[in-house]
């Protein structure tokens, strides 16, 4: 099992094309990435805050509680998923590289654009199934079971979001794939 980034010759990002409409798309998203990046971080630190406080109010003090856990999950489901284009972006993701030291550079550039463009429809579908998930939620009022009972559509907002940004950071990189070769024909 391999991140790349110990792989020779391989990088764990792969450069945007520097100009065109691809270009324009990869240097938008990585803007709203590292954006996402810093307000998940926050996130993360307030779930730990929320559970933090939420054992010392029940241990500590006695008091019920019965929002902190609720709260936390949300936090932490978008957190996970709103990320998750800045994880495919860096190339982060782990994955098994066992064929990328046995392929030529050529057959792993392909190897590389079909998982690319596969996980692209495989997320695009679940995008998909996501916001018709948050469009019934939001819908018919839905919410958890406990006695908070916060909206389902926030949960499934996140995750739609969060689903439809990797999808587009798929996009993005398999149609980057074809401007790299394009830019490499018109040098030669």
């Amino acid at each position: 099992m391999s991140h790349g980034f110990e792989l020779e010759g391989l990088k764990p990002a792969t450069p945007p094309p520097a100009g065109g409409l691809t270009g324009l798309a990869a240097r938008g998203l990585a803007g709203l990435n590292r954006a996402i990046l810093a307000v998940s971080m926050l996130a993360l630190l307030a779930a730990a805050l929320v559970l933090t406080g939420s054992v010392f109010l029940r241990y500590y003090l006695h008091v019920p509680t019965d929002w902190q856990d609720e709260a936390a999950v949300f936090l932490l489901v978008g957190a996970t998923f709103l990320c998750g284009a800045y994880v495919q972006e860096q190339r982060s993701h782990v994955g098994i590289e066992s064929l990328a030291s046995l392929l030529p550079p050529w057959a792993d550039r392909l190897r590389r654009l079909f998982c690319d463009a596969a996980s692209c429809l495989f997320c695009t579908f679940f995008a998909w199934k996501s916001w018709t998930l948050f469009h019934e939620a939001f819908v018919e009022g839905q919410t958890t079971s406990s006695a908070w009972a916060p909206p389902l559509w926030i949960p499934y907002g996140l995750m739609a979001t969060g689903m439809t940004l990797l999808a587009l950071q798929l996009l993005v990189q398999t149609l980057s794939y074809f401007s790299h070769v394009a830019a490499s024909k018109e040098v030669a």
